[in-house]
């Protein structure tokens, strides 16, 4: 035991503080049970296009096994940049102002060890991605919750965000459309969350990997708000409109005084993202536009269903915009969103992630992935409804 004290104090406190992924922690325990409905890993269903997949064999084939550049691939980096300004209004330079990374996931991490000194209050609206309280804190950061509920359809006020604003606040976190909540923002709303961020000089991390995902109105990309494009480091990726979770390709915009320094830490941590990798995302976002039409559609088709047949069965459920995700409530079951997964989990066989591992505001509701098959979102509906009468 002594021994085992002394081994712990050469661990750093700040890794120590931090506790593991709950959505992997569901995932795992539900990957050693049979006939399990997984709604609980957020990742789409749909296998990467051929033509993805193929460009990166025929540079495997072509021998382009090497380094990139540091900041990722030329031809990648300008394929980025017109389709950010042709999709999103939001244009930035390919040679000095796009990082390629390692996932959507590193470019936060690049971002906020680029800008946050120990004691910085970063602002995070939640509910939230599962990392970006724990980052913060590994940087010496101090995570500050702005918390939004289903009244307001999961969206942050200006209000909201002013009220927790100190002299320590540097940088506000913000993703829509939103993960676990499918949450977006109109761009009025936007307008307003500007008019704060200006007046208090605060920086915006805008974590945008499902902007593609947004099924009733185009997605508003935060630097494209006038007076925001200076203000604003935008992340984003391959994995969730393109389907290539594994491929773990993402990229970082920003104005050339955070980019270059947030390339710098990618060279010292990662060298560059991987070169079959980034051959495959040049294909991606070049000539599969179609592709995730077609996979968005079906997504708009599977919210549709599953939102309408969980308010069916008596659980609330705001109409997510976004993202493919449901967040309904289970408030009336009288259980934590822990017990409800768990006791889910073992006696129906349906993997959810419980709201609360997003954070304070994600308690009373469970995450439910749509990103699988009709057939499996039906039975896990009668599971649920089962599940619940049981209670």
């Amino acid at each position: 035991m002594s021994m085992q004290k002394g081994h712990q104090s050469k661990l750093s406190d700040a890794v120590q503080r931090i506790q593991p992924s709950g959505i992997r922690r569901f995932f795992d325990l539900a990957s050693t049970m049979e006939n399990v409905i997984s709604l609980g890993v957020g990742e789409p269903d749909f296998t990467t296009p051929w033509n993805v997949r193929e460009a990166s064999i025929a540079s495997l084939e072509r021998g382009m096994t090497s380094y990139t550049a540091n900041a990722g691939l030329i031809e990648l980096r300008e394929a980025i940049a017109e389709y950010l300004s042709r999709q999103f209004y939001t244009n930035y330079s390919p040679e000095n102002e796009i990082v390629v990374t390692v996932g959507a996931s590193e470019g936060i991490d690049l971002a906020l060890r680029a800008t946050i000194n120990p004691g910085d209050e970063v602002l995070i609206v939640e509910p939230c991605f599962v990392s970006y309280a724990p980052l913060v804190s590994l940087v010496g950061g101090v995570p500050i919750s702005i918390l939004t509920s289903i009244e307001n359809d999961f969206k942050v006020s200006a209000s909201d965000i002013e009220k927790k604003i100190t002299q320590k606040t540097k940088v506000i976190l913000i993703s829509f459309p939103n993960n676990p909540t499918g949450a977006v923002m109109p761009k009025e709303d936007l307008v307003e969350v500007a008019s704060v961020v200006r007046k208090y000089d605060l920086l915006v991390l805008s974590d945008e990997i499902y902007a593609e995902l947004s099924y009733d109105e185009s997605h508003v990309s935060f630097p494209s708000i006038e007076g925001m494009w200076e203000r604003t480091i935008l992340i984003s990726g391959f994995s969730k409109a393109f389907a290539m979770t594994g491929w773990r390709l993402g990229y970082v915009c920003a104005p050339e005084m955070y980019a270059k320094e947030m390339l710098k830490i990618h060279q010292y941590a990662m060298m560059c993202a991987s070169t079959m990798a980034q051959y495959a995302a040049l294909e991606a976002i070049t000539n599969s536009q179609e592709e995730m039409q077609e996979m968005i559609v079906s997504y708009r088709q599977r919210r549709n269903f599953f939102v309408k047949s969980l308010k069916e069965i008596g659980l609330d459920c705001h109409l997510p915009g976004g993202a493919f995700y449901a967040f309904p409530s289970i408030k009336e079951t009288s259980l934590s969103s822990e017990e409800f997964a768990e006791k889910l989990l073992k006696e129906e066989k349906v993997a959810v992630v419980p709201g609360n591992v997003f954070g304070e505001g994600g308690e009373g509701h469970i995450r439910c992935s749509y990103a699988t098959s009709m057939e499996q979102l039906e039975e896990a509906v009668k599971r649920i409804e089962r599940f619940i009468k049981n209670i």
